[in-house]
């Protein structure tokens, strides 16, 4: 039995607090889902990289999260989409797993300054853990709506294949060239059996970070870089990019929780696997 499935807090089918609606549920695993949740009034404008903040109540308080928006920020109309893990506590994820499709909510924001910069030509190499790749397809699904998609490498880390969300959509635009982009997945775990015949990249995203630059040519005269995901790893990046040559203004970074200690220089990069 899945934690979630133990939770029985009961949550209120109607409050005051509520604003919105969950329209739409796709599971990716067990503890993985993209949930599409739409304002009942009209639709808030929002830039691509910024939060909305979602929430429900039970046992009569307010449970809410911000999470990045996935979804294009010029369509909004038919809800905003939310990339989320199950988090096995009893906190807001699961409340939101045992949410029907229908379920009314709360819903704020949008806040959040990691966006784009303007008429930006350089690659924009964006790098992320689990989650944390959300706001980069938003970045994306937008400028293609725009039809100014810019050159984009994407590498993002997790522990398991079936971790990749967003895998499909991610090779198909690299393979039909529909958006400018090179995907560059990577697996912390490649010895556990679920991961049998993964024939890709392998260690954790700061372990891959100087072969994909060195590979593709990436330095500090073309390329801006953003980070979004575990905290440990924005410093860990962080790091190699000054080392590298880079400014701060080139590296960008949202984190998804509170910010690590700063690395000693021999814990700068953390060892595959």
């Amino acid at each position: 039995m899945t934690h979630h499935q133990t939770d029985e807090r009961a949550i209120e089918p109607a409050a005051e607090q509520y604003n919105a609606t969950l329209v739409r549920r796709v599971d990716e695993t067990d503890d993985l889902a993209y949930f599409w949740v739409r304002f009942d009034a009209d639709a808030t404008p929002f830039e691509p990289g910024q939060y909305m903040t979602i929430g429900v109540v039970t046992d009569g308080k307010l449970l809410q999260r911000p999470y990045s928006v996935a979804s294009s920020a010029r369509q909004t109309a038919d809800g905003y989409e939310f990339y989320v893990r199950l988090v096995p506590i009893y906190r807001f994820t699961t409340a939101l797993w045992r949410l029907p499709v229908g379920h009314a909510m709360r819903m704020i924001g949008p806040k959040g300054r990691f966006m784009l910069e303007d008429d930006d030509d350089r690659t924009h190499l964006f790098i992320s853990t689990g989650t944390g790749i959300a706001p980069f397809i938003s970045m994306m699904k937008t400028l293609l709506e725009d039809g100014r998609p810019r050159r984009a490498v994407v590498l993002h880390g997790v522990s398991y294949i079936s971790d990749l969300g967003y895998r499909e959509l991610l090779e198909d635009w690299q393979a039909s060239g529909d958006y400018p982009c090179v995907y560059v997945p990577t697996i912390s775990r490649p010895a556990d059996p679920s991961n049998a015949g993964w024939a890709g990249r392998t260690g954790r995203v700061e372990a891959n970070v100087t072969s994909v630059c060195d590979e593709l040519e990436l330095g500090p005269d073309n390329t801006v870089v953003y980070i979004c995901g575990n905290p440990e790893m924005i410093v860990a990046t962080e790091v190699l990019f000054h080392d590298r040559g880079f400014q701060p203004e080139q590296v960008k970074k949202e984190l998804y929780w509170p910010k690590a200690r700063e690395p000693r220089a021999d814990q700068a990069v953390a060892r595959p696997g």
